[in-house]
């Protein structure tokens, strides 16, 4: 694939989780990539157990003289949330990961430049059993006081 060319996908009604694999593994064979409608991707799960994990892993990581100081740094915007996804199934701290990560553009909506693009839906990703429970991106970030 040249250089130049980037592939764009949808992520609208796409299982965040098989979206990631899916992409991880396209940018470990030199593919350009761009992710729109990040906010749309969903998790399946539970409502009320995705957002205690979530919000486990957010309030949890503090200490009580700097609450700035302790880690992980967890996202909580949309793309952000769905690029580091995608971190933590490629080797990030070998040159051929942290190149990978490089070619990777998630945003939130559609950028102007990238709609006149058809963009691709991977079969692979979509949501199988429609009685599963689920959530959006957008609606975990609602929950944690974010604005979309």
């Amino acid at each position: 694939m040249p250089s130049g060319q980037v592939t764009v996908i949808d992520a609208s009604g796409l299982v965040a989780g098989r979206l990631a694999s899916i992409v991880a593994k396209r940018l470990l064979l030199g593919e350009r990539i761009v992710i729109v409608n990040a906010e749309k991707a969903i998790l399946t799960g539970k409502r009320k157990r995705i957002l205690e994990w979530y919000g486990k892993r957010v309030t949890e990581w503090r200490t009580y003289y700097n609450p700035e100081k302790r880690g992980p740094k967890i996202p909580r915007r949309p793309d952000r949330v769905l690029k580091r996804m995608v971190r933590g199934m490629l080797p990030r701290k070998t040159p051929r990961g942290k190149a990978a990560l490089r070619r990777l553009r998630v945003y939130i909506g559609v950028p102007p430049e990238y709609s006149n693009v058809e963009p691709e839906v991977p079969e692979e990703a979509k949501l199988k059993n429609t009685n599963v429970p689920y959530i959006t991106l957008a609606d975990l970030y609602r929950a944690f006081g974010g604005k979309l």
